[in-house]
């Protein structure tokens, strides 16, 4: 009988990584080697430029122009994307039979809503944790209450 993997993906708004699960009692092992990353630098850096200047709309004012989103939150939208669109390639391919998310809420819903209807479909547990830090060694600890590790 082939034993059942679980990917457990651990992330944030700008780094993620998974590890998996062969069943209860087999602990936590480092996952695939690909680990995902927003570009992370300061807004003021990705925004070097001033920002524009537009005449107000009655009378003789001008304003400088704020952009509409946060650079780096679509950095972040940008990695989460990637990483939902990777484990809907590894879901077809039969990588993983079950899929447990650890990640802030935040980061959470966001990846929740990328997630295509396969890598969905997989998802056995959600824990609302930032754990990007916690070592291998010790993330079994954390994942008692959505995986018998």
């Amino acid at each position: 009988m082939k034993p059942i993997t679980t990917w457990i993906v651990i992330a944030d708004g700008a780094h993620a990584r998974i590890v998996l699960n062969d069943g209860p009692g087999k602990g936590v092992k480092a996952g695939p080697e690909r680990t995902f990353s927003a570009v992370n630098v300061a807004g003021r850096e990705i925004m070097a430029d001033r920002p524009g200047r537009s005449f107000d709309s009655a009378g003789q004012g001008r304003h400088a122009m704020e952009p509409r989103t946060d650079p780096r939150e679509v950095e972040q939208q940008k990695m989460l994307h990637e990483l939902a669109k990777y484990l809907e390639q590894e879901a077809k391919k039969g990588s993983y039979d079950r899929l447990v998310i650890v990640a802030p809420p935040r980061a959470l819903g966001s990846l929740r809503s990328e997630l295509p209807p396969g890598a969905r479909a997989k998802i056995s547990g959600e824990l609302d944790k930032d754990l990007t830090q916690v070592a291998i060694h010790d993330l079994a600890g954390h994942l008692g209450s959505v995986l018998p590790v």
